[in-house]
């Protein structure tokens, strides 16, 4: 621990909500870099957004401005409550000291660069500036979410370490909007194995429909490369006219039709409630008159 990171109690609920280890924040990068107000997250995001601000961020300030950045503004970081604040859906990273928002930046000189007005409205080394740390920080958190990717993050860039799964080139990542190829390079594959499908983390993939153009579909199989399995030949069978007392053909080769399968017999009936009614006997409706 430190000066600017200082290990608080356990937060305990409500419900899932909460964190072992707390960390209060108010600065990184060694002290160099503060933030607005402090902040509570766990340990692994303090070890990621600290590498973030040193590694990604501050190179990127040198580079466009010819100074470092000197205060982080954060839009929040631990609280107890479901994603984008929307009722009903599921409890967001927040909710466990897993994610922080970034509100902006400013620089050593006091000037400072907002998301909101700086990501489409700021100049043209503040827009770079904003997309390059945006897309610098898709290869530090599994979740980065900026203005673009939806409606609830025109004002700032959302950071999280949600488990998304595994690829063939690491950890799965969720990043919104898409930065250009130039500013994040394919990272270095780790096996053959294929990529899954893109999906988004924020819908229900089970309940959408696979509509066209759509990536992932319950219907639609995984195509792995490998052949298509053999499908099952139809068999007939042959026998010789001349074996077939009466034949017609004679000489020429037979094909019995293919065989007919009786009725089912309705076993039971379904109830209003879904339930099953065996029958004890025969159906009325099955049963001859004599």
């Amino acid at each position: 621990m430190s000066s600017y990171v200082q290990l608080a109690r356990e937060i305990e609920g409500p419900g899932i909500c909460g964190l072992t280890m707390p960390l209060k924040i108010t600065a990184l990068a060694g002290g160099t870099v503060s933030l607005n107000t402090t902040q509570t997250i766990g340990c692994p995001m303090t070890a990621a957004l600290d590498r973030w601000v040193s590694e990604v961020v501050q190179p990127i300030a040198m580079a466009r401005f010819g100074q470092p950045v000197a205060q982080v503004k954060s839009m929040g970081a631990y609280t107890c409550r479901s994603m984008n604040n929307q009722g009903g859906a599921r409890l967001s990273e927040h909710s466990f000291g897993n994610a922080i928002d970034i509100g902006g930046f400013v620089l050593r000189d006091g000037h400072e660069i907002t998301i909101v007005k700086g990501w489409t409205k700021g100049t043209e080394q503040e827009q770079a500036f904003l997309r390059e740390a945006h897309a610098g920080a898709c290869g530090l958190f599994t979740t980065v979410l900026g203005p673009g990717s939806n409606a609830f993050h025109y004002n700032h860039i959302h950071l999280d370490l949600a488990m998304h799964g595994n690829t063939s080139t690491g950890p799965r990542r969720y990043c919104k909007p898409v930065p250009g190829p130039q500013l994040t390079p394919a990272p270095k594959r780790q096996d053959n194995l294929p990529d899954p499908p893109e999906i988004d983390e924020e819908l229900d993939v089970a309940q959408l429909g696979a509509g066209e153009g759509s990536t992932i579909s319950r219907h639609q199989p995984l195509d792995l490369g490998f052949p298509p399995a053999p499908q099952p030949q139809r068999r007939t069978q042959v026998v010789r006219a001349q074996t077939i007392p009466g034949s017609p053909l004679s000489g020429q080769p037979y094909v019995a039709p293919p065989a007919r399968l009786a009725p089912m017999r309705p076993l039971g009936t379904l109830r209003e409630d879904d339930g099953f009614s065996p029958f004890d006997r025969e159906p009325t409706s099955s049963i001859r008159r004599r």
